[in-house]
């Protein structure tokens, strides 16, 4: 009997040490860091982000500007692909399964997207504006009809879903290509540069000009020495590693500057 009235008088005792115990492993246990997660095409990661052909895009060398003990960064751009395609060849659900709050989504689009509605080998062109327009088009590729939107309306849709999952969302213009005229790089102020902004303003998203960050850094070193320090001979669009390094710092000087985003105090 004395057994008994012990064992029903230590249960809640014993109950409450368990509890207790969970509650302190509990606090005790690191927090998962948050994800910083990059997407975009072949100027962000090219090819499988090995320097293929000596071309490296931003997202290898944006790591080194961050607190990497503190924040995961995984680039998940591929090279090819417009906002369009990223959405419909299944690579934005891949992402966005994986977000959870406090993380971050960091996208630059624009090179491939000024590509022809519909053709019979690429198949990623948008429209040409932030509108919210639309257009049926034959996707030769899928050998199915597809409904086509603005440039603008997808970025918006990438922000809205990645904002769902509690993530917060950085739109950055396209860098600019090693384009010049009368001794100045060539700038989007007018089309992709202006649609992403006007997307980013419209979404809540911070918006960082990355083609005018660029396009300053370029004009002050001048013609020659872009040419020959951030591109090789063969490519106007793609950056050697000096140039994604460029790239790169303007990108974290972008996140210093912005105001009121969180993903400043995981800057070294």
């Amino acid at each position: 009997m004395l057994s008994l009235t012990f064992r029903r008088a230590a249960a809640p005792l014993l109950a409450a040490l368990v509890l207790l115990t969970g509650l302190l492993l509990t606090a005790a246990a690191p927090k998962p860091r948050p994800t910083l997660y990059l997407i975009g095409d072949s100027t962000v990661k090219n090819g499988q982000g090995r320097g293929d052909g000596g071309l490296w895009g931003w997202g290898n060398y944006l790591p080194a500007a961050f607190d990497t003990t503190r924040l995961r960064i995984e680039n998940d751009a591929r090279g090819g692909t417009s906002t369009r395609t990223f959405r419909s060849q299944g690579l934005w659900e891949k992402v966005r399964v994986k977000i959870r709050p406090g993380d971050f989504v960091m996208m630059q689009f624009g090179h491939n997207d000024s590509s022809p509605l519909t053709d019979s080998t690429r198949a990623r062109g948008t429209i040409k504006n932030n509108s919210d327009e639309s257009q049926e088009v034959f996707n030769y590729l899928t050998k199915q009809k597809e409904v086509v939107h603005s440039y603008g309306w997808y970025l918006r849709q990438f922000v809205a879903e990645a904002n769902a999952q509690g993530a917060t969302v950085i739109i950055c213009s396209p860098i600019p290509r090693n384009d010049w005229r009368d001794g100045k790089v060539k700038r989007n102020p007018t089309d992709y540069g202006q649609w992403a902004a006007e997307a980013a303003r419209q979404s809540g998203a911070t918006y960082i000009d990355l083609n005018q960050r660029i396009a300053d850094r370029y004009d002050r070193a001048g013609e020659a020495a872009v040419r020959s320090t951030y591109f090789n001979a063969t490519d106007h669009t793609h950056t050697i590693e000096a140039g994604a390094k460029l790239n790169a710092e303007a990108v974290a000087e972008g996140v210093r500057q912005a105001k009121g985003l969180a993903l400043r105090k995981y800057l070294k």
